[in-house]
């Protein structure tokens, strides 16, 4: 009798640890939600009201995941609590174990005291490749330059690292004061980016108070697009090699990978 239940027992607690590995496999992998790592906004008097620009930064931790769909939601209220503007603000794809920046104006009738940014949780769609595959665009020769108006033309130039062209391509440049702080920004678009070829961008960031001191500009360039298939073609297409020159030395007279190792010493 005592061997009976023994044997009930050990059935019984191995069908539990059946049932819970099972309903382990079984559970969707679990994702981190996008990030606000930073956010700024800046309101200055225009014609018929007040111009609101904002710019932020999200990141995407998963390494195997497009974050897509996202859409922003800027809300500016007054002292009293009151809305005086609100914009949605569909984004770009943000690539796996990447990051997006983002920026925005709108026009406000009344001038808000307080501008928040949220956003909706983004649709997460597995990458056909790994991060690593998901090259930067080169950005090169930025110049910054201060307009006698108090807006900034930022210029330079952006490199496609890909075998195919890019079609259209969206600019974005954060500037930061001395402590690395974020205080604007804007963006430009390019079309027909191809290897070897960089085109010349322009863009003019306004809306900064005149208290503003800038001393860093960041400038990054991807695909635009709430999915991230544009991306994802170029990188399944292929990366241009880095080296591309014929090697110029002598070759060694002994292939030494060929060399066959030394017997270990007794």
């Amino acid at each position: 009798m005592i061997l009976r239940s023994r044997t009930v027992t050990v059935l019984a607690l191995g069908a539990i640890f059946l049932t819970g590995c099972s309903t382990e496999e079984q559970q969707p992998e679990q994702l981190k939600p996008l990030a606000l790592k930073e956010q700024v906004s800046n309101t200055v008097k225009a014609p018929g009201g007040y111009a609101v620009t904002w710019a932020g930064v999200l990141s995407n931790a998963n390494p195997w995941h497009f974050g897509e769909h996202v859409v922003a939601t800027i809300v500016g209220r007054d002292a009293g609590g009151a809305e005086v503007v609100r914009m949605d603000q569909p984004l770009d794809a943000i690539p796996p174990g990447g990051s997006l920046a983002f920026t925005g104006e709108a026009t406000a009738a009344e001038k808000p005291a307080k501008v928040t940014i949220e956003y909706r949780p983004a649709r997460w769609r597995p990458a056909a490749r790994i991060a690593s595959a998901f090259r930067t665009f080169p950005v090169s020769g930025v110049q910054t330059m201060r307009q006698k108006d108090g807006t900034y033309l930022i210029t330079g130039y952006v490199s496609n690292p890909y075998t195919l062209p890019a079609s259209s391509l969206v600019v974005n440049a954060l500037l930061r004061n001395s402590a690395g702080k974020l205080v604007g920004g804007g963006n430009a678009y390019i079309d027909d980016v191809k290897a070897g070829s960089p085109p010349r961008f322009i863009l003019t960031i306004e809306g900064l108070p005149a208290s503003a001191k800038v001393a860093e500009t960041e400038v990054t360039a991807r695909t635009w697009g709430s999915t991230g298939r544009p991306f994802e073609e170029l990188a399944l297409g292929g990366a241009v090699p880095v080296h591309t020159v014929k090697p110029t030395t002598v070759p060694f007279a002994v292939d030494r990978g060929n060399a066959a190792m030394p017997p270990d010493k007794q």
